[in-house]
């Protein structure tokens, strides 16, 4: 059994979903969204047909973006096994960025494993100003932070720094591999 839900079962939820999450009744919701209570309830038990126009205005109703109403909501509990994962080699240095959660709406956050090697260091360039980026070392020894004055971190070592700022990244011992938070304000 897949575990994708048919287009219907997944409005039909999301509908129930935000309009329990407002309070609003089947009655109330229609008649903000200028529908019939009967197509809603159909909408509601997935057994419609809605129209773009339609999930439009419910969408304007409920206060929520069109597609919170056709895509299936993210897993609350998500894991990303080491090794896996959408990994980004860079050309110049031995390391290896795998994106573990990207910034949803309204969060201003992405977190990532890097694996290096020793070799070149990964030189950053400065990101958008307010940047500020989280790193613990899992495993091994790396040198990183500004580049004006990079710190050495062994495992379990914690450093905050801004990333709106030249800074770097590199490998001390083989196998390092680095949790990275970058927070955007």
């Amino acid at each position: 059994m897949s575990n994708t839900a048919a287009p219907l079962e997944v409005i039909a939820a999301s509908l129930r979903r935000e309009r329990e999450r407002v309070g609003l009744s089947l009655s109330e919701l229609a008649k903000r969204a200028g529908i019939a209570k009967s197509t809603l309830s159909q909408l509601e038990s997935a057994s419609g047909n809605p129209s773009v126009e339609t999930l439009w205005a419910l969408g304007v109703a409920l206060d929520v973006p069109f597609s919170r109403l056709v895509d299936p909501p993210a897993p609350r509990v998500r894991v990303i096994r080491a090794g896996e994962g959408p990994a980004i080699y860079s050309e110049k240095a031995r390391y290896t960025a795998t994106l573990l959660a990207s910034c949803p709406p309204g969060a201003r956050r992405d977190i990532y494993t890097l694996g290096l090697e020793p070799g070149a260091a990964r030189e950053s360039e400065p990101h958008m100003p307010g940047t500020v980026e989280h790193m613990v070392v899992s495993t091994g020894r790396v040198l990183a932070g500004p580049r004006s004055a990079p710190v050495e971190l062994g495992p379990g070592d914690y450093l905050l720094y801004p990333g709106d700022v030249p800074h770097t990244a590199q490998a001390l011992e083989a196998g390092s591999v680095v949790v990275l938070v970058m927070e955007h304000i």
